[in-house]
């Protein structure tokens, strides 16, 4: 395999100015959005999450983003899982999208919180059976002997929802982050990238070129 560190890709799809960007950054997000759907970018809502618990120690994952409005941006999980407990000890949180067949990423900083609870039945009761079945099935993030125990929950909830209303479980649903940053990165030549980060002041946002 060759070094690593002899990988070299230049940027030069785009370039991003002040004028072409909304004043507000959820609606610049739709527009990216739009644009990575329209490039047939891989999992195109797929983001990294990262959040931090009492011990000071960050933790990310990739994690899929369900809804988006003027508030913020929403995800599902469990709320006992690894980052379940980690919103509860610390709710600020970051997330990072990156679409490289455009060259773009968006990086989001603010506070999670969890969803309603009726946002989170309706959103479970719209995934597939086996989804729903999964959702109880799985002790997300913690210690399980093999893959043949995780198989066998799955079996066993199978044949108890057979005569059972399929309903969500307590420990799953929804979490939006609610945003204080975003940012902006469009890749360019010689590393020389553009950036701009939104930052909230009060209710309004500021809008800054950052060196890459």
């Amino acid at each position: 395999m060759s070094d690593i560190n002899e990988l070299r890709k230049e940027y030069t799809y785009s370039q991003l100015e002040i004028d072409n960007l909304d004043s507000d950054p959820v609606v610049q997000f739709r527009y990216w959005l739009n644009d990575a759907l329209k490039a047939n970018v891989s999992e195109p809502t797929a983001m990294v999450l990262s959040t931090v618990g009492n011990e000071g120690k960050p933790s990310s994952r990739v994690v899929l983003l369900k809804n988006l409005d003027h508030d913020g941006f929403t995800f599902f999980s469990n709320y006992e899982s690894r980052k379940g407990i980690q919103i509860e000890q610390n709710p600020n949180a970051s997330l990072l999208f990156f679409w490289p067949q455009i060259e773009r990423q968006v990086r989001i900083e603010g506070r999670v919180s969890k969803t309603p609870r009726h946002i989170s039945d309706e959103y479970f009761q719209s995934r597939p059976e086996g989804s729903k079945i999964g959702a109880w099935a799985s002790p997300q993030s913690h210690i399980v002997p093999s893959r043949e125990y995780l198989d066998n929950l799955q079996k066993d909830y199978e044949l108890l929802f057979k005569t059972r209303i399929l309903e969500r479980p307590e420990n799953w649903g929804g979490y939006k982050l609610f945003p204080n940053t975003i940012e902006f990165w469009q890749g360019r030549e010689n590393r020389l990238h553009d950036r701009f980060e939104y930052r909230l002041n009060g209710s309004m946002w500021e809008i800054h070129r950052l060196a890459p």
